[in-house]
């Protein structure tokens, strides 16, 4: 069977917002993004914070060349479908990020996500009507290349020091009505915050950010309506983590009592041999 085609991909994609609950956990590399496929995962999505910490730049570092690259990287090396975290677009004006969606389609992801947070901590999010604008611009770049890529808009007001519940809501509403395909406003955490954001989309799907070690469950989630669950920079982290506990322990006591039990090298190589194997022969 042939690897499936970015139109392929991308139509699997919207079928999956349709109904139900599912998980799109966040690989960094063409290694983490290889293995959450071979768990089963149907579908997949970039993490800004991930991808830059495994590159030595904190979170926004990054030019937009260089995460067009990643995004090509990852949806070429996987069979499903890809999501992209766009961040910002890299622009503030309208047009102008435009023109960086119309380049971040060209990478052959799935779905793109664009947020209203400005990196200015004195000013957090764009003022409301910009903020609109650029989804709507967003808009109709999508529409301009097929309009077969996800469209998810998202409010930073919760991560960026602005959590202000009815502001969340009117944004996430306007966004909604501007076009986009899926909504989202990370750092959301109670059942009555996400059971309002779900109410005011409905019936667009939202995706939650699900990053602490006491969140809810898939089924718990479905259940209060969410249609989407996404663990961002969580995952790289953990594995950052993993990394950075015995480096320290090496450097500050000489001892390596950390490496016990760690996945094998052969266990890897035996995942990857066949992973490579099998896409060969598809």
């Amino acid at each position: 069977m042939a690897n499936p085609s970015t139109t392929e991909k991308r139509n699997v994609f919207r079928r999956l917002h349709d109904a139900g609950c599912f998980v799109i956990p966040n690989p960094w590399n063409v290694g983490s993004a290889r293995y959450l496929q071979g768990l089963g995962f149907k579908t997949l999505a970039t993490t800004s914070s991930g991808y830059a910490h495994a590159q030595g730049y904190a979170d926004g570092g990054q030019s937009c060349e260089e995460v067009l690259a990643h995004f090509s990287e990852i949806a070429a090396a996987t069979d499903v479908p890809v999501n992209a975290d766009f961040e910002g677009g890299f622009a503030d004006d309208p047009d102008r990020m435009a023109d960086n969606v119309t380049r971040c389609i060209a990478t052959g992801v799935a779905g793109l996500s664009i947020e209203d947070s400005t990196g200015d901590p004195d000013r957090p999010l764009y003022d409301f009507d910009l903020a609109l604008a650029r989804v709507k611009a967003a808009r109709v770049a999508i529409d301009k290349a097929g309009g077969d890529v996800v469209f998810t808009a998202r409010t930073e007001g919760f991560i960026r020091g602005r959590p202000d519940l009815p502001e969340t809501i009117r944004r996430l509403k306007a966004f909604a009505d501007a076009g986009a395909d899926c909504l989202y406003s990370p750092g959301i955490k109670t059942r009555e915050q996400i059971a309002a954001t779900v109410q005011a989309v409905a019936p667009k799907p939202i995706n939650f950010l699900n990053s602490g070690a006491f969140g809810f469950t898939v089924k718990e989630l479905g259940e209060m309506g969410v249609r989407r669950i996404s663990v961002g920079g969580t995952l790289a982290r953990v594995a950052m983590h993993a990394f950075i506990k015995p480096a320290r322990e090496i450097a500050n006591e000489g001892k390596f009592d950390s490496f016990a039990g760690v996945v094998s090298n052969a266990e890897l190589n035996k995942f990857f041999s066949d992973d490579r194997t099998r896409r060969t022969k598809s």
